[in-house]
């Protein structure tokens, strides 16, 4: 059966090491979109952060291109109409804020418009994340959250051999994983989010949405939070600098972003 959508993850993946989109996997991208490929991006970041490269590849401000966006958070059309909400509430916050503060790490959480902080000592990393996907970062006690805030996932974010520490030392109790949907995505992110959030069943959930089967989806990602949308996708595919994790669940490995993998794997199983 052939390939009807193919979810990419950003980083990592869809951008080069340099963090570049490279004009041979725009190519490649556009040309399986004009054959009727539906094409999403998979993404931890939110859809401001994301709209960089919708823009780039044409499928940005649209009620037919489709984005999943923190993690599987949400799944949006691309011009920002909601299809999936999976969020964490006031009180979740509250505990993982009280978490963070008692294992002594930088916490923040990011809902569709801001981040939001109760560190005054910012961490270099929260402030890497805002310029990242453009977003502002607001400074609130937990005292002076509102309780109808829509959350759309929380993050401990802090230096590598810390989130090492937290994940080595089992800092993060065992009902918190039986609550949520806990994930490192990066070296400096261990992300919290609702307990259905994955990439996965944002996936699953658009595929429904689509009438499309699994056997009719490839998807492409490196890190931890691609693990579900690759076990969920007919042809999984890993970058060739993927985790050794991500590598032995996918189905295939392509080239790594450093030489255009998406590229790459779109020519070889999507392209007629």
């Amino acid at each position: 059966m052939s390939i009807k959508l193919v979810a990419i993850d950003i980083d990592g993946t869809l951008l080069n090491e340099n963090n570049h989109l490279t004009e041979g996997t725009i190519d490649a991208i556009q040309k399986a979109h004009k054959q009727g490929v539906e094409i999403v991006l998979c993404t931890g970041r939110p859809l401001t952060g994301a709209k960089p490269y919708l823009q780039k590849l044409g499928l940005d401000n649209s009620t037919d291109n489709h984005v999943i966006t923190f993690n599987g958070s949400l799944v949006q059309s691309t011009n920002g109409d909601i299809m999936v909400r999976h969020t964490l509430t006031f009180a979740d916050y509250v505990d993982i804020e009280a978490l963070t503060r008692k294992i002594g790490v930088h916490f923040h959480c990011e809902t569709d418009q801001y981040i939001y902080t109760a560190n005054k000592d910012l961490s270099p990393y929260t402030i890497g994340e805002a310029y990242l996907v453009r977003m502002p970062i607001r400074y609130r006690e937990v005292s002076e959250m509102t309780s109808d805030l829509s959350i759309s996932k929380g993050m401990i974010i802090d230096d590598p051999r810390l989130i090492t520490q937290i994940q080595e030392k089992h800092l993060v109790p065992d009902d918190f994983y039986d609550r949520f949907y806990i994930v490192q995505s990066e070296p400096f992110f261990l992300e919290i989010m609702n307990k259905s959030a994955s990439k996965g069943n944002a996936l699953a959930e658009l595929c429904q949405e689509l009438g499309l089967e699994r056997s009719e989806v490839m998807a492409i990602g490196d890190q931890g939070n691609d693990l579900t949308m690759i076990d969920f996708a007919g042809t999984g595919v890993a970058m060739g600098n993927a985790i050794d994790e991500v590598k032995q669940h996918a189905n295939e490995i392509t080239l790594p972003n450093s030489q255009d993998g998406v590229a790459a794997a779109i020519k070889k199983w999507v392209l007629n």
